[in-house]
């Protein structure tokens, strides 16, 4: 086991390129949508769509409280329509419903690390496990889907607080649920943003860069796969 983790008693995960990442190659425009609008995406430049993009997450920042599955396909709904019209993509309703679903409940749109079950399924031997997460309430159904949620003992969802990381409220909530002091705890992300935030209430920060884009110089302790943890 790495000696970082020889005296914590708990460790935090991150989700996203820290257990999972996107078939696609992108979180939001899923196969789907590449299926549905991939050809009027061509026709854009990447200005534009980088533009959209920012629009759209304007929107889902706006109000990021959401307590169901239900309420978060809808919010996806308005995020593909700002996408379709920033764009002038021309989605119909019904495609931008099935963008939505599609979004909130094909659990084949996330693939799990080649190692991390079985990192995961060690480490919780020895260890409490936790997430910390920006997310929507389908996060339940993804880690279930990647038989990895049975091994999590506490969670801290961002769409449940209504705040994204790196809000100190993220952290504190999963202090609080893991009942024990910072300093016993590590986080594993992707982001030094989000992992400076933790340092500073004391959580010891573990920098995954599975993400190459993640794979930047950095003071915190680096790895490049969960299996380095042990």
């Amino acid at each position: 086991m790495h000696d970082l983790l020889s005296d914590k008693s708990v460790i935090f995960f991150d989700v996203g390129y820290t257990i999972d990442y996107p078939a696609s190659g992108d979180w939001m425009f899923t196969n789907l949508f590449y299926e549905i609008a991939g050809d009027r995406l061509k026709r854009c430049s990447e200005t534009k769509i980088s533009k959209a993009r920012e629009a759209g997450a304007v929107y889902l920042e706006k109000d990021h409280l959401v307590l169901t599955e239900e309420d978060e396909a809808e919010q996806f709904y308005q995020y593909y329509r700002i996408i379709s019209e920033s764009l002038q993509l021309n989605l119909t309703d019904d495609e931008i419903s099935a963008l939505a679903r599609d979004r909130t409940y094909n659990m084949d749109n996330y693939v799990i690390y080649p190692d991390a079950k079985s990192v995961i399924q060690t480490l919780s031997k020895t260890h409490s496990l936790g997430i910390i997460s920006d997310t929507w309430p389908s996060i339940d159904n993804q880690l279930r889907a990647l038989n990895v949620l049975q091994y999590f003992s506490f969670a801290t969802y961002s769409s449940s607080l209504g705040v994204f990381k790196p809000d100190r409220r993220m952290y504190l909530d999963a202090l609080q649920k893991c009942g024990q002091d910072a300093k016993d705890t590590v986080f594993i992300d992707d982001s030094p943003v989000n992992l400076s935030a933790a340092a500073e209430l004391g959580i010891t920060p573990v920098l995954i860069a599975a993400n190459p884009a993640s794979d930047v110089d950095t003071s915190f302790t680096k790895i490049h796969s969960l299996s380095e943890l042990l």
